[in-house]
């Protein structure tokens, strides 16, 4: 890998799998849930600042900024879900989450009850799961393969960033050779 490597490098360097990753992330965060986007990129961001993951932690509040999420709520919610500026319907799904995190045998039927009770779907809580999942995954490849590259370091233009409104997971692909 070159010094401060970027995902792209890994995927380059390794593009077996790439291809079903990235069509798995378009169906999970951008394709039908009760979630919108913002909220599937505000858990995507969360589990990352949990994870402590600094490249997808600043990849991901980029892409939930895109959709209308401020940056300090992502940063109040990793700090604290019950103190933080967002809607109350999302916090039992984002304890959900941090739990499945943290603690996944410690889940409980109370804890999907508190989720259900807020008013979510059982359709909701198992995107939020996916979502998390694939960011407790991802984290884990980007720190076990030494990506080092931080978008807090690296601001976007305002061209890449109005880019990050329309672009697909699969276009990344496509755009560092992986059809």
């Amino acid at each position: 890998m070159p010094e401060n490597p970027h995902l792209a490098d890994v995927y380059k360097a390794f593009p077996e799998c790439v291809k079903p990753l990235l069509a798995y992330h378009d169906a999970l965060l951008r394709g039908e849930s009760p979630l919108t986007v913002a909220e599937r990129e505000l858990i995507a961001a969360f589990v990352s600042g949990l994870n402590a993951c600094s490249f997808c932690f600043g990849a991901h509040k980029i892409y939930a900024r895109a959709f209308g999420v401020d940056d300090t709520v992502i940063d109040a919610l990793v700090a604290n879900v019950d103190d933080a500026p967002v809607d109350e319907k999302l916090k039992p799904m984002l304890k959900y989450v941090a739990k499945l995190k943290n603690l996944p045998p410690m889940l409980s039927a109370a804890d999907a009850t508190a989720v259900y009770d807020a008013g979510w779907s059982e359709r909701a809580l198992f995107d939020a799961i996916q979502v998390a999942a694939l960011f407790n995954y991802m984290n884990r490849i980007i720190e076990g393969t030494g990506v080092t590259f931080d978008y807090a370091n690296n601001p976007l233009s305002d061209e890449e960033f109005e880019a990050r409104k329309t672009r697909r997971y699969s276009d990344f692909g496509k755009m560092i050779g992986i059809e």
